[in-house]
């Protein structure tokens, strides 16, 4: 519930504060006081956008804050899911800057207004006479009818079961389709592994292929070259090795002469050993060397598979061949554990077909058990509000698909009148009507489920004598349950207020201002006493307020 409104540069509103009590507060004041200008600042508490020209300063900024006691809303989930700390005694502020940027808080954090909005709607419900559209909207036709039935953990375990479903369902979907799609790939996934293996890839064989087949190619040109390079290191008298021989004998005659022709010695003996192995790796290659086509052949039919499945592919290397076939095999096999997952879903998918079946029908049940008890109470509370011969009926037309509310429709039937038709609320009710038949279904909710602090602006209109006595008197009934505050005209809902404020405007020479007050025993007198006489109060009209407050 609200427990204190502060209020700073808003409107004709200077400065005030005032704070709320549990039970029924009537709020009063003639027209054109102030009392939509409380009801707009509690609208941007509750997220409502702002507008600049809402401050009575331009210069500064204004500041609305109110305080809220939540402990019995179960709100702690919202403040998780929302980043916010939680606290018993929820502060909201909202400013408007001159600049005409708005901030919002939540116990000092920052938040959008979406949040605001989303915190606001469970904890204040502002209901006026053009505010009936909700009971033409089946979400809270549903609601009434659950609150009644005592369907509202059902409720819940159902949606719950609805998500599950629908977030399975949609999974099997997107896995069929996948498998759908996998298999009219499968036949050219198959041929391109196929073809893949068939090639036989080995990982860092190309280089060694591609080396052996120049070889091959040129090997008459190779073997003449190598030739030639023997030749001239080991032809007899001319040849390379012999000259060393002779250059390495005649250097040993005199190395020991002088370390300088040691070192020489030394050298060239390092270039025999070096010219030795080179002719021996010459004639070792010259000798393995042989013309052989049919290995050549065999390599160009190889090299000529990998460069087309290179080029298919669009790589460079057999590594990168060997990763496709890889990629290739898996998606083979993940067809196989794709069928696996599609079964398993399938499954849960009729699991939760079944679970939702029953949840659903035991909802309906219980819906049409309670339509009959929910009927004569609202019937009997409109007939206290002046229509006695109104009547209801609920009706659940079949569906063939699952909605968060179950497998049902839901039609609030109404006729005003003796032997009329029923029909669509949102048809055949006034205006009028609606406003009543909505404070019967809050009176009805107020006792079934913990609905957040509700303000009747002004539904009142257009009721007079007893039955605006009986309308008050259902106020005061449901204020046991809730917070309940009404904006109201009439001195007979005034009187049932247990606390009562007084809404008021203010002149001076320069300036006009909105200010409120809470009323003691003698002040509520007069005031309802002015609004059953006017402006002149009577002693007939003082005994009247008395009477009305006792």
């Amino acid at each position: 519930m609200i427990t204190a409104l502060s209020i700073e540069n808003y409107a004709l509103i200077e400065k005030l504060s005032v704070n709320f009590s549990s039970g029924f507060t009537v709020i009063t004041g003639e027209t054109g006081a102030g009392k939509s200008i409380l009801l707009g600042a509690l609208g941007l508490i509750l997220g409502n956008r702002a507008d600049l020209s809402a401050l009575k300063n331009s210069n500064e900024k204004c500041v609305i804050e109110a305080h809220f006691s939540i402990s019995s809303y179960q709100l702690q989930d919202f403040f998780v899911a929302n980043d916010l700390d939680y606290d018993a005694e929820t502060i909201i502020r909202r400013e408007i800057l001159p600049s005409g940027k708005s901030r919002a808080f939540i116990n000092d954090t920052p938040v959008n207004l979406s949040e605001l909005q989303a915190l606001g709607a469970r904890l204040i419900d502002v209901h006026s006479q053009h505010e009936t559209q909700a009971l033409n909207d089946d979400d809270f036709q549903f609601q009434l009818v659950d609150a009644v039935a005592g369907n509202i953990e059902i409720v819940t375990t159902y949606q719950h079961t609805l998500k599950a479903y629908r977030k399975a369902q949609t999974t099997l979907q997107e896995k069929q389709l996948a498998r759908a799609q996998a298999f009219q790939e499968q036949d050219y996934h198959s041929f391109l592994w196929e073809e893949l293996v068939a090639a036989q890839l080995v990982a860092g064989s190309q280089e060694e292929m591609e080396s052996q087949l120049e070889k091959l190619t040129h090997v008459e040109l190779i073997q003449t070259q190598l030739a030639k390079v023997l030749s001239a290191l080991q032809s007899e008298s001319f040849g390379v090795v012999d000259q060393l021989k002779d250059s390495k004998n005649a250097l040993a005659k005199i190395a020991s002469f002088s370390p300088e022709y040691h070192l020489l010695l030394t050298r060239i003996s390092s270039v025999l050993i070096e010219i030795d192995d080179i002719a021996a790796e010459l004639q070792q290659g010259a000798e393995e060397l042989q013309a052989d086509p049919e290995t050549l052949q065999n390599l160009q039919d190889q090299l000529q598979t990998i460069y087309t499945l290179q080029k298919k592919h669009q790589v460079q290397t057999i590594d990168a061949l060997l990763e496709i076939q890889e990629s290739l095999q898996s998606k083979m096999v993940s067809l196989t554990t794709l069928d696996e997952e599609i079964v398993q879903l399938e499954q849960e998918v009729s699991g939760y077909l079944q679970e939702l079946e029953q949840l659903a029908q035991t909802l309906t049940q219980n819906r049409q058990a309670a339509v009959g008890s929910l009927v004569g109470e609202m019937q009997q509370i409109v007939a206290n509000l002046g229509m006695p011969n109104a009547q209801f009926a609920i009706e659940f037309p079949a569906k063939t698909t699952f909605t968060l509310q179950g497998n049902t429709g839901i039609q609030l039937l109404f006729a005003a009148n003796k032997g009329a038709q029923l029909g669509s609320l949102k048809k055949v009710a006034s205006g009028g009507e609606l406003s009543r038949i909505m404070l019967a279904v809050k009176a009805i909710l107020s006792t079934k489920i913990q609905l957040p602090t509700l303000i009747l602006d002004e539904i009142d209109t257009g009721v007079s004598g007893e039955i605006a006595h009986k309308m008050g008197a259902i106020m005061r009934g449901m204020s046991q349950n809730i917070q309940l505050f009404a904006i109201t005209h009439l001195p007979q809902i005034a009187g049932k207020g247990q606390h009562h404020f007084k809404v008021y405007k203010e002149d001076d020479d320069t300036r006009t201002t909105s200010n409120v007050k809470a009323l003691n025993a003698e002040e509520r007198i007069q005031e309802i006493a002015q609004m059953l006489s006017g402006e002149v109060v009577t002693s007939a009209a003082i005994g009247q307020a008395r009477e009305l407050l006792n």
